[in-house]
């Protein structure tokens, strides 16, 4: 699942820098995308022709948190290709949030994105976007809070020792801004996610399950292992 994922990746990043010269891509968290990351920093890309932005991160949660994702992203991608041209972390140690949201937003909004790399949550969440999802805003990042199950998750992950533990807000990339991507790399894994795949894929689309968003999308691949794929019809 995640190497044919991460090949579906390499080839979307190797076409656009050699169409254009470049590529920017967004790139996710999670138990989903270990292996996918693993796999990616090993192929032969430019890296040097690659933007990478960062899709979501815990407020008030350092660096050197265990559970902290820009501390996953710099030791499993950032540090393993160098050469990159930028990275562009969320920075929660921002002194106000918002004015954070809008200096991503800055950043992204001119940029054209050749690659999403994505997951599911357990309650249907595409990034940190939890049901009821806002599948309108204009904002590039947001600040949005997280529900008990999305926060269960990661508790249920290891990434936290307790429930109290587990942040109740994050900044996020909007549904829209996602959404905006010229190519979507979906993987889930795991048994826990299957409700959530089925209601992603053959239920209506609606921001009770944020990432049945995806079915609109025009160029979008979803992995599954077979026990994330166990209700499919």
């Amino acid at each position: 699942m995640s190497r044919a994922a991460a090949a579906n990746a390499v080839q979307a990043i190797k076409v656009a820098t050699d169409s254009k010269g470049e590529a920017n891509i967004i790139l996710a968290t999670g138990m989903s995308q270990i292996e996918l990351l693993s796999t990616l920093v090993k192929e032969t890309i430019d890296w040097s022709r690659v933007t990478a932005f960062h899709l979501d991160e815990y407020m008030n949660l350092p660096m050197t948190h265990p559970a902290s994702f820009r501390k996953y992203l710099k030791e499993r991608f950032v540090n393993k290709v160098p050469g990159i041209k930028a990275f562009h972390y969320i920075d929660v140690d921002a002194p106000d949030s918002l004015e954070e949201c809008k200096r991503l937003g800055n950043l992204i909004r001119p940029v054209s994105i050749d690659l999403a790399l994505v997951g599911i949550g357990e309650n249907g969440h595409l990034a940190f976007n939890d049901p009821p999802a806002d599948f309108e805003t204009r904002n590039a990042f947001i600040v949005v809070d997280l529900d008990e199950q999305c926060r269960q998750q990661q508790l249920g992950e290891g990434w936290f020792p307790t429930l109290d533990a587990v942040p109740k807000q994050a900044i996020s990339m909007s549904i829209p801004q996602i959404m905006k991507s010229k190519k979507i790399v979906c993987t889930v894994p795991d048994q826990r996610k299957a409700k959530a795949v089925k209601n992603t894929i053959e239920g209506e689309v609606t921001s009770s399950v944020p990432a049945s968003i995806l079915q609109q999308h025009l160029n979008c691949r979803l992995y599954l292992d077979k026990a994330a794929a166990s209700l499919l019809r």
